[in-house]
This record gives structure tokens, sequence and C-alpha cells, in this order.
């Protein structure tokens, strides 16, 4: 339902046309005045305003200027008499919609408004989805062809095009936040708009006003009303990330959202329905929390109807490769661009597929951003890498990390699979130089990729 600000200093008209409007199922608002209606607008949610032109004190063209001002977007109708066609003219050279005049017939009146809000509409939703296009991310731009990873693509695809409520787990860096951009802008919401908010970037009384949004005045340095991200997601999709950081007060808040379906900005008592597909990450085991009771059991399995993994950088291995080719490329070909590689040699890709990623993905990046501004080669050494990562030798078992109890034979072969693992992820799945690198024949490379059924997995080449 849209708002229409109807401004006029005649006592009965704003009611007359009010009552007009609301039998088209317009929502209104009167004002009397210019600065009541400048106050209206501070605090209200206001889609077009229908104002006169000849009123005491501001008239309807000096309101029209200071509307331009502060919603520049925002369409303004003049109603003028025959004889102040001139201001009426005026006030289009100022930005006016249009204006009509006075007596005039109701569905004409009706017709003008009708356009003017698709008009307006029109560019509300450009600005959407231009914002959205400058991140807009589908299934390509997360990296990786490993097991792992073609499970999550399974889950993305099935559950993108419901209305299921998503729980994304995973480590810090991984790129939880992909997962939650490709689930959207391959749902049914996708020209809608994707909201996020990190659980863990505000203190709690500053969260709950970012979430539900405040009245004008609810408290200290509240001098204008302001939409929360609940209703921001109107239509569209909400991302909670960092959702294990919420605390349990919001907890309580945010289920009586999703049971509801409603809203109150602090400081209010009108319930706002809302509308939004919900998708909540965590790096934290959300049900360790609840056992530990850091987090309500309820909210939890309200937010796992579908569960999303994004699985660490160590165990997708032979997808290292792929990424630092696709970080190359954003940092040498995009707008972050920083130097001029064109490639990254061998003994740098070995040092990078066997170090640890604690970081994950995110880690990665920045390795290769580092590496590219640092480079004066036009190609990526091992020279180039932190020093850290050149230090580790690559020949030097780590037994430190092997848990005890865990038996010779078992410890021989998860070396193997992972050494087979790197070895095709370095030759891009070419299984002929994936045996050069091992040191072994081709075929006895075909009897280890059974063995530990990296045939299945794997996308081969001869």
């Amino acid at each position: 339902m849209e708002n229409i600000l109807i401004v006029d200093d005649e006592k009965h008209y704003p009611m007359i046309i009010g009552e007009v409007l609301a039998e088209e199922g317009y929502h209104t608002f009167t004002a009397s005045s210019g600065m009541e209606a400048l106050d209206i607008l501070d605090t209200q949610l206001i889609d077009l305003v229908l104002s006169d032109v000849k009123m005491p004190g501001m008239s309807g063209i000096d309101l029209l200027e200071r509307i331009k001002e502060i919603k520049p977007d925002l369409p303004v109708i003049i109603m003028t008499a025959f004889g102040s066609v001139e201001k009426a003219v005026e006030a289009m050279h100022k930005g006016a919609y249009t204006f009509i005049l006075k007596p005039f017939e109701n569905d004409a009146l009706i017709a003008h408004i009708a356009k003017a809000l698709s008009m307006y509409r029109i560019v509300q939703e450009n600005i959407l989805l231009k914002d959205a296009m400058r991140s807009r991310y589908q299934f390509d731009n997360i990296i990786g062809k490993s097991q792992p990873m073609q499970e999550l693509y399974g889950v993305i695809q099935k559950v993108a095009p419901t209305q299921a409520t998503v729980l994304v787990e995973g480590e810090s860096g991984t790129g939880k936040e992909l997962v939650s951009r490709a689930i959207h802008y391959n749902s049914l919401r996708k020209d809608q708009s994707l909201v996020a908010v990190n659980c863990s970037a505000f203190a709690e009384s500053l969260l709950e006003s970012e979430l539900f949004g405040h009245e004008k005045g609810a408290f200290t340095g509240a001098v204008n009303m302001k939409k929360g991200r609940f209703e921001l997601a109107h239509k569209g999709t909400l991302f909670l990330d960092e959702i294990g950081e919420l605390p349990m007060p919001l907890q309580v808040k945010l289920l009586r959202v999703l049971q509801e379906k409603t809203v109150e900005r602090v400081g209010g008592t009108s319930s706002i329905p809302v509308d939004f597909r919900l998708i909540a990450a965590t790096n934290k085991t959300l049900e360790d929390e609840v056992r530990n009771g850091n987090f309500r059991e309820d909210l939890y399995y309200r937010l796992n109807v579908v569960k999303a993994v994004m699985p660490p950088l160590r165990d997708r291995q032979e997808d290292i490769p792929l990424l630092i080719d696709h970080f190359i490329k954003k940092y040498t070909t995009g707008p972050e661009s920083g130097g001029t590689i064109k490639s990254i040699d061998k003994e740098a890709i070995q040092l990078l597929c066997d170090y640890e990623w604690k970081g994950n993905v995110r880690e990665l990046e920045n390795v290769i951003e580092r590496s590219v501004i640092l480079s004066s080669t036009g190609r990526i050494t091992a020279s180039d890498l932190p020093s850290h990562m050149r230090q580790t030798n690559t020949n030097t078992l780590r037994l430190d990390g092997i848990p005890e109890g865990v038996g010779l034979s078992e410890t021989l072969a998860a070396v193997e699979k992972r050494m087979i693992q790197r070895a095709m992820a370095m030759s891009g799945n070419v299984q002929t130089k994936a045996a050069q690198i091992l040191g072994i024949g081709k075929s006895g490379l075909n009897q280890k990729l059974k063995k530990f059924n990296l045939d299945k997995e794997l996308n081969l080449k001869k």
C-alpha cells in the first residue's frame, strides 16, 4: 500500500481527496502547511506528494524545492487554479512530476497518481538492481570442483528456488557470504534486495536498531525515523552473518519475527508486516552453542531447515590452483588490479598447495594480492610469497598433526591420498602430468585413483 501526502491549506479539501484515494487502496496523510508536510516526510515513508501551489508561509514551489533537496526521486504533483498556471509551469521546471488544474475530475487525478507511482517504483527498483549487480554472484563465482564443493553446489541448486530458511556453516574466511548470494540470485526473489548484516559488528542496542529500525525520538540521537533490515529486506532476502553472536534477548525477538512475520520498530507500537527469506551463517557449531546454553534450541531448529556447509580450504586442496588463477586474474585485469602478473611458477604453486590455510580462501586471496603487487618479474615465484611459506619444508611430514592411536597403515594411506590429490591439482587433473610429478607410472596412478575413489571425484584427463 503506497502512502500519499496531501498538502493544502483549505480546510476540507485534503479530507475529500483522501477519501477518494482511500477507495483506490492508497493510505493518505494530510498537512495544512509546507512545514507540517516536511515534518511528516521526516517521520513517515511517503511515496508521492500532492501539493497545492498557493499556501501561506511556505508555498507549494518552496515545498517542492525542499523535497527535491532531501528526496530527489520522490514524485510531487502540483494542484493549481487556472490563474496560477505559470506557477505550475515553474514547478515543472523545478522537478514536479506534473500539475493538475482545480477543479479536476477524480479519474484524472487517480490516473496521474497511478502513473507517477509506477514511474517511482521503476526508479526505486533500478536503484536496487544496480546495487545488486555491482556485487552479483552466481555459481561460477564460488570457485572449486572438488567433491565437497560439488556437494555444496547440489544443495544450492536444490534450495535456491524454494522459500526455505538456510543455515550456512563454515570457518571464517571460507566464503559463506558467497553462498548466500548464490542462493539469493538463483531464487524467485532475485530481482529484490539482498540485505546483509553482521551480527558481531554491533553492540546489542545498536544491533536491535539495525534489525528492527526505530521511530523518531525513540532514544537519544534518533533524530529521524529509520527502517530496520527486516523491513529493507521485504520481498527479498535477509542474510544474518555470524548468527551465533546474536545476543540472547535478540534471539527471542528474532524468533518472534520468524513466527509472526511482523516487526515493531524501537519506540513504535504498530506491527509492520514483513516478508523475507532468511539465510543465516555461522563459524560456530550451533548445536554445541545450544548445549552450552548460548543459543536457543527453538531458534536453532527454525534456522536449520536446510544446512549448507562451506568446506575449509584444507579439505579441498585440489581447488587451490583454480583459486590461485582466479585471484591472479582479479588483481591483474579487474578494477582492483595492482600488477601485471601473467603466471605463477610450479614451486610457488606447490608451496601454496602444501600450506595449512588457517585463514582459508580469504588468506589465500590476500597472499595472491600481495604477491601480484610485490613481484617484479611478471611471474609469481616462490620468492614473492611470504617468508613463513617459503620456510615450509614440503619434504618433511608434520608428525605432530597425527592423532595418537592412529596406525601406520592408516597414516601412510592418508599421506598417499593427499599427495595424489595435490599432484592432480597441480596438473589440472591431467593423469600423465600427475604421474610425472609423483614419479610413478600412469597405470600405477590409475590404480591408486581407484583405491581412494578419486577417479569418481575428479574430472580426469588423459
